[in-house]
């Protein structure tokens, strides 16, 4: 099918750019922004009049596997490409699991999945996964999604086996020991209110022990949601000294901290947990030089009674993938950045950290795009969110830009009503 996209702001974050342009589909791929090609004939239009025309967003943390309907949230939140973690139920350490998952996530209208696979055998941190099957199947990296690693040497054998077969190791840098009972920062809040608290030097320890093995193997790692100043201090400098290190963080930490919290609030009990202003400050910095490649969702579905226990005991994480696009024009108004600066954080950056053929406008690339409204403001509640998972920290909350179409491989899986 061919498709012509008219009269729509055409945000290219690859090239950064951003101009007045119709966009020519044809065979699941962007043909031409601008002129169409000669001879070109659309067999349908699609008029975005006073839209921005983005590629699709590529989120690095969503758990939408295996589910129709969190599929189709991706879809209404403008994510084209996610990567799946690999502590599914159960965990992706066999091909066949791998492929059973990408082969289910097409028959929904969503985006397209790209898994990580089990770094260890059940995730249980003692044997090697079969990482080179494991990537035939498709998985686009290895981890070990929340599950711990505990021993240095597995670390060590995982890291060297990557860099000789230049595969990428996905981890969330926290050590176990330090964080151990710990439900919030370890800071003025969680005095206040009790809570046992997890200290910055559980993510900075387990960080510190990442770079060296990294630094001695080769490999190339990508650490999973930083929360600290001092996390992303050590990873600048690890990337100026030319290792092969990426990292993203989670869209709550880019705008809320330990004050968020409130009173109990159960809703902000989040895995790393939401830091000190300057944390969130320093994330910020981070994402604006590019030392952070990436702003993820760590979008996971949660029952409803989840939450509704105290603090310490609520299950933690949030829904936040139909939020994403949101946060990000949010951020990008509060930090004064242009929507293409802004936009190459959930598009162009962490495709390439992924190494998703992802995140551009450029002629012959995959017609995976968002055309959303930059200015219009919608009220987080229920009703506006069709995940199954309603638990956000920004309930109630007013935010700019809502998607009105999403397209994979041209083809439109979302339509806002």
């Amino acid at each position: 099918m061919k498709l012509l996209i008219r009269n729509g702001t055409a945000i290219d974050p690859h090239a950064g750019s951003e101009r007045r342009a119709d966009i020519a589909v044809a065979q699941g791929r962007i043909v031409a922004v601008g002129q169409a090609p000669e001879g070109f004939r659309a067999d349908h239009t699609l008029d975005a009049t006073g839209l921005h025309v983005c590629p699709g967003l590529v989120d690095l943390c969503a758990r939408v596997a295996g589910s129709a309907g969190e599929a189709r949230a991706a879809a209404a939140g403008g994510v084209t490409s996610a990567v799946c973690p690999p502590d599914t139920d159960p965990p992706l350490d066999e091909p066949g699991l791998v492929e059973r998952l990408i082969v289910s996530a097409r028959g929904f209208d969503g985006p397209q999945l790209h898994p990580l696979g089990a770094l260890t055998q059940g995730l249980a941190g003692e044997r090697l996964s079969e990482m080179a099957e494991l990537r035939a199947a498709g998985c686009v990296g290895f981890g070990q999604g929340d599950a711990p690693l505990r021993d240095h040497r597995v670390l060590q054998r995982a890291l060297q086996y990557a860099a000789t077969f230049d595969l990428g190791v996905w981890l969330r840098p926290q050590d176990r020991a330090l964080a151990a009972g710990g439900v919030a920062h370890d800071g003025e809040v969680a005095s206040r209110l009790g809570l046992p608290g997890i200290p910055v030097s559980a993510e900075t320890v387990a960080i510190a022990s990442i770079l060296i093995l990294a630094r001695e193997t080769g490999a190339r790692v990508h650490l999973c949601r930083l929360s600290s100043a001092e996390g992303v201090a050590l990873v600048r400098a690890a990337r100026r000294d030319g290792l092969a290190i990426s990292c993203d963080v989670a869209a709550a930490h880019v705008h809320l901290t330990e004050m968020d919290i409130g009173y109990f609030d159960a809703r902000c009990n989040l895995v790393p947990p939401l830091r000190a202003q300057r944390d969130r400050d320093a994330l910020r910095a981070g994402l604006a030089d590019g030392t952070i490649d990436a702003i993820c969702s760590d979008h996971i579905a949660l029952a409803a009674d989840a939450k509704e226990m105290p603090f310490g005991e609520a299950v933690p994480g949030a829904s936040a993938v139909e939020l994403l696009l949101s946060l990000v024009v949010k951020w990008a108004r509060e930090a004064a950045l242009t929507l293409p600066a802004a936009l190459a954080a959930v598009t162009a950056r962490p495709a390439a950290a992924a190494r998703l053929a992802a995140g551009s406008l450029q002629p012959g690339a995959p017609a995976d795009l968002c055309v959303f409204d930059a200015d219009a403001w919608w009220r987080v509640d229920d009703a506006a969110l069709q995940s199954g998972g309603k638990s956000t920290p920004f309930q109630g909350v007013e935010l700019p830009a809502r998607v009105r179409h999403t397209l994979v491989g041209g083809r439109l899986v979302h339509s806002a009503r």
